[in-house]
């Protein structure tokens, strides 16, 4: 079936084939005709192969299911990401996969008088299909300013609702007249990079660098701004904290470290972990922001 629908070497194996069975809830028993479309997590096809099919793969195989099976089945058109919330991320641990419709409709006519006309039907119509796929996630990215003239998209849900809020209502208030200069986007990463300005400052950062969420000049006060937001690394714990003066040891004007999260009730369970010497701001609080600062802001209002 593999083979029938395109798929190079690299996808005509068993993982792949467990994969595609998974998606269809196709037990050994169960005639193609009676293949369906179930939501499935990577976590719960492998424990469909297991469970069906006496074939267990190492919990740490996920990724390789995932990379190297699941996302050549959505490039292909064959399943989408999430399409009881499309606004999901897809790094997100609760991501599921679908068959499409058409596919399905095409593998449920396997074995029966005019497959083969089917197949060649869908196969020529999978492109358009692949089109409007990337259409519709395309019409739920993020819109975001990064510059008077400038613009960017994030992928939809997760950390980048917080990330627009950083951009849109932290930087203003807290950064004012800053020049941003790095943007990470749950899918992209890399979103929005102007090296030149972090070279200017001292700093040179290669493309594997952990980078912090958002990453903002202040160019009033000369601080370099690194933002974190917990939905993506966590809070700026004291390993985090380490990490990043690390990368950007080399920087000539001071660093100042922010965490970030969209409400308190999200941060309650970062509080234990976040470092001395760093910022935190609540998107859903945005004029204010809580020093872990120690004696500097002791004093009244």
């Amino acid at each position: 079936m593999l083979r029938n629908l395109g798929f190079p070497r690299q996808q005509q194996n068993g993982r792949s084939a467990l994969t595609l069975l998974a998606l269809l809830d196709l037990k050994p028993e169960t005639p193609w005709a009676e293949a369906a479309n179930p939501l499935r997590g990577v976590t719960q096809m492998m424990k469909f192969f297991e469970d069906v099919y006496g074939k267990r793969y190492a919990p740490n195989s996920r990724e390789t299911v995932r990379r190297q099976t699941v996302l050549q089945f959505m490039e292909a058109g064959l399943i989408v990401a999430n399409p009881d919330q499309p606004t999901r991320p897809t790094n997100s641990g609760n991501t599921v996969y679908q068959v499409g419709e058409s596919a399905l409709a095409l593998l449920s006519s396997y074995g029966v008088e005019g497959w083969q006309h089917a197949l060649r039907v869908y196969l020529t119509s999978v492109e358009t299909l692949k089109a409007r796929y990337a259409q519709e996630r395309a019409m739920e990215r993020i819109p975001l300013s990064v510059g008077a003239d400038k613009g960017i998209t994030l992928s939809p849900g997760g950390q980048n609702i917080l990330v627009k809020a950083i951009i849109e209502e932290f930087c203003p208030r807290f950064t004012p007249g800053g020049k941003l200069i790095y943007v990470g986007d749950t899918d992209e990463k890399w979103a929005y990079f102007d090296p030149e300005a972090l070279a200017q400052l001292g700093v040179q950062i290669e493309s594997h660098g952990k980078m912090p969420d958002v990453v903002v000049h202040h160019v009033a006060r000369n601080w370099l701004v690194l933002i974190e937001a917990v939905t993506s690394h966590g809070p700026v714990n004291a390993k985090r904290h380490n990490e990043l003066k690390a990368l950007f040891k080399d920087s000539r004007v001071g660093l100042v470290f922010a965490t970030t999260s969209l409400t308190r009730r999200d941060l309650v369970k970062y509080l234990h972990d976040i470092s001395w010497e760093t910022e935190v701001w609540v998107a859903e609080a945005p004029t204010h922001m809580i020093h872990f600062n120690g004696e500097r802001f002791l004093g009244p209002y």
